[in-house]
């Protein structure tokens, strides 16, 4: 798989699909707004930091589903309380980011997943279903990683090709391919280890140590794959450090 040599396509860039110069766009373009840019000067702690969001973007994917693992622990009833709560500090970290001029998308984005999921949950009666959107998030990326990697289209590569302005001329490239295939499947593994974790604690109504786990498999999990995946991506273009 990883090793095959380039289709007819890979001989005429220009009869590529038009999807991957699109998709290679969001993905680079949501890195490099990250703070992952292989072609930038960064240490690789400085690359983690960066994407991470600093210590505001800790706090902010901490905080509102600790306060709400926390209440919901000492008080489940009433369940408005654990999820008002944790909705509240969504709202303050949105209100900071808009103070600061931060872009609404960024600013306004863990808010409105936040009231999602707290509408759901409130819809059902169960605070196990505060999870639902995250279960359902991990299954869809663990997903677009798998089928990416597997149809010769990692997503990796095409965010690689975008931030290193060379389109998708990596898959003429045995050995960008095969890297790019193996970092897709690392990425995959991720998302699909928190939802073989987590969903059979959804099923199980464990609310408490769900959330516990969710927040132990996020930033946890995250951190070290930024820092493998940026710095496989920087091997693969040693030429970009002169």
């Amino acid at each position: 798989m990883t090793t095959q040599s380039p289709g007819p396509d890979d001989d005429r860039p220009a009869d590529e699909p038009r999807a991957s110069d699109l998709v290679g766009a969001a993905i680079g373009g949501a890195a490099r707004r990250a703070g992952i840019d292989p072609a930038a000067e960064s240490t690789t702690g400085g690359v983690v930091w960066k994407a991470m969001g600093g210590i505001r973007g800790v706090l902010e994917s901490v905080l509102p589903s600790l306060v709400f693992v926390v209440v919901y622990t000492l008080a489940p009833e009433p369940l408005i309380l654990s999820l008002g709560l944790s909705v509240g500090m969504a709202a303050v970290f949105t209100l900071v980011r808009l103070a600061q001029k931060s872009p609404p998308a960024a600013a306004l984005g863990g808010l409105i997943a936040a009231g999602a999921a707290a509408a759901l949950a409130l819809f059902t009666g169960q605070g196990r279903d505060n999870f639902v959107i995250g279960l359902v998030t991990n299954g869809v990326y663990g997903t677009a990683f798998l089928v990416s990697a597997l149809v010769g289209w990692s997503l990796i590569g095409l965010a690689a090709g975008f931030l290193m302005n060379e389109g998708t001329s990596w898959r003429r490239d045995a050995r960008k391919r095969r890297v790019f295939f193996w970092l897709a499947l690392a990425w995959a593994a991720l998302f699909f280890a928190r939802l073989g974790v987590q969903l059979p604690l959804y099923l199980a109504n464990e609310t408490t140590l769900l959330g516990t786990l969710k927040l132990l498999m996020g930033l946890p999990l995250f951190a070290p794959l930024v820092a493998v995946t940026w710095l496989a991506v920087r091997a693969l273009y040693p030429a970009t450090r002169a």
